[in-house]
């Protein structure tokens, strides 16, 4: 059982099962909107939060795969499960299979709709992990995988497309898009020497964090305008002031030569976001 639970543990590491703080809440946050509309069942949520693991666990995986020499030979990246011969590529193999199967599971499980869009998601986010071998837009490419949580989770609900998730998936594009610039930061030398593309990279670091600041304006530009086309009130509001100081706060701790706090702004301030917004939103609603 020990051992079962061990390599459980491995695999969450590999795929940084923590993470899914950053684009979960936006999805369950689209569930929140879609029930000014639809009722909310608690199977549908069950199988939305499966679809959200699976899809985001076979991009994961498929990314160390695909990047595992790139990974090995990254001082920063050397031990992780893969290069380390913690996980193999075939397990890792299996594992990506598995969950994109319980991805399309889970899709079928919602609707004919979901079930049908299940391959064009996973094409979508198996595409970014080769993006940065040949563009410096790849940090929107990642962006564009993560915006698909909160466009999918509306469609499990009610089974259509609709404005206000598209404009919530833009807002996941360009938020996911511009914390990952800075995340960037951190491999520029090692890009630089092995010809992956970013744009820190191609672009120089001030002028990377001018692009990512002018994203996340986009973001916060675009949460205010569902405020406009929804019935949402004050405590939304409160949300989106929580919402731009941990936006601010963020670029104000990374700057172009001090990168000491990039951890804390990468994982830390963006999971404080996504989860406070998702929070003053169900608040928001349900009072």
């Amino acid at each position: 059982m020990r051992r079962i639970l061990d390599r459980v543990v491995t695999f969450g590491r590999m795929v940084r099962f923590t993470h899914t703080l950053f684009a979960m809440p936006f999805a369950l946050t689209s569930v929140v909107l879609a029930s000014f509309s639809h009722r909310i069942t608690v199977m549908k949520l069950f199988w939305i939060v499966i679809a959200m693991v699976g899809a985001r666990s076979a991009a994961m995986g498929f990314n160390r795969i695909v990047d595992r020499k790139f990974d090995a030979a990254n001082p920063r990246t050397k031990n992780r499960e893969i290069p380390a011969s913690k996980i193999s590529v075939g397990e890792a193999a299996l594992f990506v299979v598995g969950a994109s199967i319980l991805l399309v599971l889970a899709a079928h499980e919602l609707n004919q709709l979901c079930f049908y869009l299940s391959p064009v998601a996973l094409g979508v986010v198996f595409f970014y992990s080769f993006t940065k071998r040949f563009t410096w837009l790849s940090h929107l490419f990642l962006g564009l995988g993560m915006g698909l949580a909160p466009v999918g989770a509306w469609l499990g609900v009610t089974g259509e497309f609709a404005l206000a998730p598209v404009i919530l998936g833009l807002t996941v594009v360009a938020w996911g898009a511009g914390f990952d610039i800075i995340y960037a930061l951190q491999d520029l030398e090692y890009d630089d020497e092995v010809g992956l593309f970013s744009m820190p990279k191609s672009l120089g670091v001030r002028n990377a964090l001018m692009v990512s600041s002018l994203l996340h304006l986009i973001a916060f530009a675009l949460l205010v305008s569902l405020w406009f086309i929804l019935p949402l009130r004050g405590i939304y509001l409160a949300g989106l002031a929580v919402v731009g100081v941990t936006l601010v706060h963020q670029h104000r701790i990374v700057k172009p030569g001090d990168l000491s706090k990039l951890n804390f702004a990468f994982f830390n301030m963006n999971a404080y976001l996504s989860v406070g917004l998702f929070v003053f939103t169900l608040v928001d609603v349900m009072k």
